[in-house]
């Protein structure tokens, strides 16, 4: 392009208006006056450019191929000059619509839909065919729709998951693949995937085995892990590792998808397991691996073999358990925010005394995490470990010659009380100022037990963490009813605001790992870890409590509002990654990079839009 003053000597776009000049004016302007007055003249006629400095991407799809593939299509946003050189004239409507009204339309066919499970089918349907268009609707309503594309909603469409089925979407293995795992992995059409989620359906949610059933959480987990983590769409996988159920009910549905026998266990279905991780090594070996809703009697066992013990033997895989360790970390958070609302500190952890309804790989995990938040607060583990009480449905975990205990729970075993005390009767003994339920027992936390609890402490912690929200251990409403409105409430599900007797809405908060796990997956992706340890997850709770403002703690809130879910992983992610760096977890980066990783990790983050699409390679006659 020619610059402006040459362009106006060559092709004058008008003539100058000299007529209204002062006499004698024109002949003492200089050239460069003339220059400057013509170049105006040249700017002001100019049109802006209006069209788009995006980079084409390059597909080898054509034509109907297009249409069909989610992460392509754009509906009817395809412009005349994309339809002509894609080859889709002639198979979309003839009007082109932008970006904005296509959202707007999809907004208002889902606000139209009488339950929250017909707007899962539709936003699913989304899914299927138009990832962009989901993805910002997900982003742009991430308080609105988290609920619906995840819990409450995905445990009630993993039920009817199979009676739903109509598209592929993600790796179904099981064991009759066994001997074959490279092979099917391989099948997997992306060569760069990043963040996977994996189940086997074995404990999905609070409802048990769904076997493959239990698809729509990787499903659902990945759909946030775009949103809220910015990790691109065709660098996540969801994975369903089928071993059969023991769902009685599905073993008899003749129209359930998954493998009709008893589920695997020992050596056998380990060898299943291992297998698939060996050939995720081979194929994606800088993947971050999430295992979610394995049931509590491997669900450990995985994590640690392949966090810590396999890594000895093996490259590593970068492992996660968000049941364990996820929802550890956001509990944990939640107490330290708590605490600033009482006017303390994040590091008062070692004041707290924590009850524990709930005795199985999410309540074990949980208390390892804050008793692991103590420890870094100064307490020794054996102090640590005395501020805590875990009651399952026998009681009080306590030493007794009649119960077995797995490993983990093993170290919260109490020597002191007696086994198999009530939680009424353990809060009165223990008065403890933390009540957690992770028991997926409706209306565990009783109006007795919430009262003594108030009785015992000035700003007493009630978190009822079960889900789905019919599983919870009390309601909002009950827990601020019974403590005379001075509780510091956070829920495993949403629940509305409730109305104090002075007229104060007290806006509730969700416990909800999306704060946690979208922002681990995108430093996983970006500074390609190798582990996540545990001083990387206490990390990842201070980043959160520190994330609210103040007029979100007025409200009573102890977590961040979900509107504001990309700023909390982004400051989630900076401090997962600057620990990586620290202990020698990252791949990709060093020291020198710690100053700049905020806006490293951002520019890697995937925003949902559409960009031009043009043919790789010509197409072959005929």
């Amino acid at each position: 392009m020619l610059p402006l003053g040459k362009m106006a000597g060559k092709a004058r776009v008008g003539p100058l208006n000299l007529s209204s000049a002062a006499p004698g004016l024109y002949r003492a302007m200089s050239l460069q006056d003339l220059q400057r007055e013509e170049t105006a003249a040249v700017r002001a006629r100019l049109q802006p450019w209006r069209g788009t400095n995006l980079t084409p991407l390059r597909i080898k799809s054509h034509g109907h191929q297009i249409l069909q593939n989610p992460l392509y299509n754009k509906g009817t946003h395809f412009d005349m000059g994309e339809r002509d050189r894609l080859g889709l004239r002639g198979l979309l409507p003839p009007r082109v619509l932008d970006f904005a009204t296509q959202k707007e339309l999809v907004m208002k066919n889902l606000r139209s839909l009488p339950s929250n499970i017909d707007k899962y089918v539709y936003i699913e349907n989304l899914h299927d065919y138009n990832e962009t268009v989901y993805h910002a609707i997900l982003l742009e309503n991430m308080e609105e729709l988290a609920p619906i594309v995840y819990t409450p909603t995905v445990g009630d469409a993993c039920k009817q998951f199979g009676y739903r089925f109509n598209r592929a979407r993600g790796l179904y293995l099981s064991v009759a693949d066994k001997g074959h795992m490279h092979a099917a992995v391989g099948n997997w059409p992306h060569i760069d995937v990043h963040v996977m989620v994996v189940t086997d359906g074995s404990r999905i949610l609070g409802l048990g085995d769904l076997g493959a059933n239990g698809m729509g959480i990787p499903i659902g987990k990945l759909s946030l892990y775009c949103a809220a983590g910015g990790i691109p769409p065709h660098r996540v996988l969801p994975v369903m590792l089928d071993v059969g159920t023991d769902n009685e009910t599905l073993l008899n549905d003749k129209f359930y998808i998954g493998l009709q026998k008893k589920r695997l266990r020992g050596g056998e279905y380990f060898e299943v397991l291992d297998e698939f991780m060996d050939a995720i090594r081979c194929r994606y070996p800088n993947a971050f691996v999430q295992f979610e809703d394995f049931s509590s009697d491997v669900a450990y066992k995985i994590l640690n073999y392949y966090r810590d013990d396999e890594c000895e033997k093996r490259s590593p895989v970068c492992v996660f358990n968000d049941d364990i360790q996820g929802t550890g970390a956001i509990t944990l958070a939640g107490i330290m925010s708590g605490l600033v609302n009482m006017g303390q500190s994040v590091h008062n952890l070692p004041e707290q005394r924590v009850l524990v309804a709930g005795a199985g790989s999410a309540g074990v995990g949980v208390a390892s995490m804050i008793a692991q938040g103590m420890m870094m607060q100064g307490l020794s583990e054996e102090e640590a470990l005395s501020r805590f009480c875990l009651v399952d449905a026998d009681g009080l975990l306590a030493t007794d010659p009649n119960r077995k205990y797995t490993l983990e729970q093993k170290k919260f075993v109490r020597t002191d009380m007696k086994s198999g005390m009530s939680l009424l009767d353990v809060c009165k003994e223990f008065k403890p100022t933390v009540l957690m339920g992770l028991s997926s027992c409706s209306g565990l936390f009783t109006e007795d037990l919430v009262r003594e609890m108030a009785n015992n402490n000035a700003r007493p912690f009630i978190f009822p963490l079960s889900n789905p929200t019919k599983n919870a251990e009390c309601t909002a409403e009950q827990a601020y009813e019974w403590t005379d409105g001075k509780a510091i409430f956070a829920s495993g599900s949403p629940f509305d605001p409730v109305t104090l007797k002075n007229g104060k809405v007290m806006y509730t908060s969700q416990c909800n790992n999306m704060f946690i796990f979208p922002g681990i997956g995108l430093a996983a992706s970006v500074a390609k870890c190798t582990k996540i340890s545990d001083t990387m997850l206490y990390a990842t709770s201070v980043a959160v409590a520190n994330a609210l403002s103040d007029a979100d703690r007025e409200e009573g809130r102890v977590y961040p509002q979900v509107k504001n879910i990309r700023e909390v992983s982004i400051d989630v992610a900076v401090a997962v990654a600057r620990k990586a760096i620290e202990e020698g977890h990252s791949k990709a980066y060093s020291a020198r990079d710690i100053p700049d990783l905020r806006e490293l990790l951002m520019k890697k983050m995937y925003t949902p839009y559409y960009v031009p699409l043009v043919e790789r390679t010509a197409r072959r006659a005929g």
